[in-house]
């Protein structure tokens, strides 16, 4: 229990607060990129409690929102096939496409099965060796390492058919994106601790330099983010712009050595579209050509599909942080986690689902320092 009850202190939470209100004097606005630091932010009330000074935009920080709808169609033709076991973890089977979801392809008669690990997949395939096993392989950097060993593993053990569909994505090239936009407010950013535990911090030197903004590495938990927002406010308010490291039991700067390097030996640098964004050069990874027999996409021949977007969602505009959940017109209405319209009310890192989830169903924020009561805090059962 140290880590639970040592980073929920309620009076050390009072006491970064104060020194947040004490060192802000002029309005600032910071970014988190990571769905799960959304969550504890939403839950928790943190962006309530701050001085009115500073705001908290929530940016494209779940794996699961920013999956292309095209790529989610690939997936849907892949598991409808018969001789296919279509394998993903379970936060992808809601997730609407053109027409279906995962679910529906499920109740229709395809073998779509929730796994806990790709490892769990590549037993599959060596168990079923008369079926193509494809493990739905999403994420930002943190779950490439594993998804890379299991493409790795199953070239060792000459299984042939096992086969990944990917859409990795990489956060630094998104901050570089968000920042360039000409609508983008953003002034400072609270970076993923755990993409950061995998890859390090090398790459966010350049980034806090060009556009002269300060990244804070952070943790999860509210004393992780509130220490975060406290060193993010007190660089803006000196007008310094530098790559702090508030996660240092978690983060070293040159990462997870080994990791990266599992990752360099299997995937490569490729482009990549971004749910409600766009295409962002250089901001993902795709197999490398020592893999590419293991390419599900082209193993299928689905690299074609192409799709557009409902234009009824605004879930690309809450993953760029321009509007709140609540300012899209179909929230908690036409659009519910048992009715989603998009990704970011289905995933369990989505800001729209977070914001349904504990009750933020106004677009008028609640009073600083309000509080849920806890038997309302989990609606949707």
């Amino acid at each position: 229990m140290k880590y639970i009850d040592e980073f929920n202190d309620p009076a050390l939470a009072r006491r970064l607060l104060d020194e947040i209100r004490a060192t802000a004097t002029r309005p600032w606005a910071l970014m988190e990129v990571c769905g799960g630091q959304t969550h504890s932010i939403i839950r928790h009330g943190i962006d309530q409690l701050l001085p009115e000074q500073v705001e908290l935009i929530h940016g494209p920080g779940c794996p699961v929102c920013v999956t292309p709808l095209d790529v989610i169609d690939k997936a849907l033709e892949i598991a409808a096939r018969p001789d296919v076991i279509f394998c993903s973890f379970g936060d992808m089977l809601r997730v609407p496409g053109t027409d279906r979801d995962l679910f529906r392809v499920k109740s229709e008669g395809g073998d779509v099965r929730v796994v806990y690990s790709p490892l769990d997949a590549l037993e599959l395939a060596r168990r079923n060796p008369a079926r193509q096993v494809v493990f739905f392989a999403i994420g930002f950097e943190t779950t490439a390492p594993a998804n890379a060993m299991a493409v790795h593993q199953a070239r060792r053990l000459g299984l042939a058919n096992f086969s990944l569909l990917v859409s990795h994505v990489r956060v630094p090239p998104a901050i570089d994106a968000i920042m360039s936009a000409p609508a983008c407010r953003v002034q400072g950013f609270l970076a993923a601790g755990h993409v950061c535990s995998v890859m390090g911090t090398a790459e966010y030197p350049e980034l806090a330099d060009r556009h002269r903004v300060p990244v804070v590495v952070t943790g999860f938990e509210p004393l992780d983010i509130l220490e975060g927002i406290r060193r993010a406010v007190h660089r803006l308010e000196r007008g310094e712009h530098r790559v702090d490291n508030a996660y240092a039991r978690a983060v070293r700067d040159e990462g997870n050595p080994a990791a990266r390097r599992m990752i360099e030996e299997v995937f490569e640098v490729t482009d990549r579209n971004w749910r409600g964004i766009g295409l962002i050069p250089a901001s993902g990874w795709r197999l490398g050509e020592a893999f590419r027999d293991h390419d599900a996409e082209h193993r299928f021949d689905v690299a074609d599909i192409r799709t557009e977007e409902p234009a009824v969602c605004r879930a690309g505009e809450v993953l760029q942080g321009l509007i709140k959940p609540t300012e899209c017109e179909a929230f908690g209405g036409a659009c519910t986690p048992r009715t989603p319209l998009g990704a970011t009310m289905v995933s369990s890192e989505g800001a729209c689902a977070a914001y349904y989830l504990y009750r933020r169903m106004s677009g008028s924020p609640a009073p600083r320092g309000a509080r849920i009561p806890q038997e309302e805090m989990n609606p949707v059962g």
